[in-house]
């Protein structure tokens, strides 16, 4: 299935120290995820649902019952128990089998034994909820080290949420994080971008594209990745670059996001 990640607004959510002045709220993603066509949404962490009010929650939770859309979290962070254990709540109450998560540097820090044993701790509560977690390579982290965590947990409980272009920054071409981690996935981040030379010469820069206009073989990685035969959700994201006109950069997000919709759709199911 094909769905919306909530970094396909990053900037009319808010990010950092860039917020607009109208942020969009939860009812609000499911909202442009059905003006996509789409039925499934990933809150992230650029919109966590511990800084929303109860009632938001409850309205999230009849909302997308009522509208049959699926519900996926996400969050930075994997061992502060009190943290995850308040997700798990929220995704009891949202109908969520999934958690995307990208290990922040207190996770690191513990090193890759500690880490493991802290995230074995939680297998028998994520197996009993239903509830997987899938692990985000992200800009830090070699894929090859992100498996070698994974390998020692219970597939049942944990896998990778692969994204295509984030280990760019760890020093890996897409399709090399593509094929390294592909055994693993169980949710896929896709997202497009090319290389922009400096119009002085100094260098380039990775920047983003609306998907199927950038550098990365989309129908390549759905032969490795195998979405629809492993039931692995495909959530489409993107690298817009930001400007400071709000209204502009918003319509360019709607605009980005369907294109990265049609695109996907002549190789997967909406």
């Amino acid at each position: 299935m094909i769905g919306l990640g909530s970094f396909s607004y990053r900037w009319s959510c808010g990010f950092k120290d860039r917020i607009p002045d109208r942020p969009l709220g939860l009812i609000d993603l499911l909202d442009r995820t059905e003006k996509a066509g789409l039925r499934l949404v990933q809150f992230a962490d650029n919109i966590p649902l511990h800084q929303r009010d109860d009632g938001e929650i409850r309205e999230l939770a009849s909302e997308a019952k009522s509208r049959g859309v699926t519900i996926e979290l996400g969050l930075a962070g994997a061992t502060d128990k009190a943290h995850l254990t308040t997700y798990l709540g929220y995704c009891a109450r949202l109908d969520c089998k999934l958690i995307r998560v990208s290990l922040d540097a207190e996770d690191l820090a513990k090193g890759r034994e500690g880490l493991v044993s802290e995230l074995k701790g939680f297998e028998k509560t994520l197996s009993d909820q239903g509830v997987r977690i899938a692990f985000e390579n992200h800009f830090s982290l070699a894929s090859s080290d992100l498996v070698s965590v994974v390998q020692q947990l219970d597939p049942g409980s944990y896998g990778v949420c692969l994204d295509v272009a984030n280990s760019i920054c760890a020093g890996e071409w897409p399709m090399e994080t593509v094929r390294i981690l592909a055994p693993f996935a169980i949710n896929l981040h896709l997202k497009d971008c090319r290389f922009a030379i400096d119009p002085y010469g100094v260098g380039f820069s990775v920047v983003g594209t609306p998907l199927g206009q950038g550098m990365l073989d989309v129908p390549a990685i759905l032969k490795l990745v195998r979405p629809e035969e492993r039931n692995i959700n495909t959530i489409l994201e993107h690298w817009l670059p930001w400007e400071a006109d709000a209204d502009q950069l918003s319509k360019r997000e709607d605009e980005w996001v369907a294109i990265g919709v049609k695109a996907a759709g002549t190789h997967l199911s909406v």
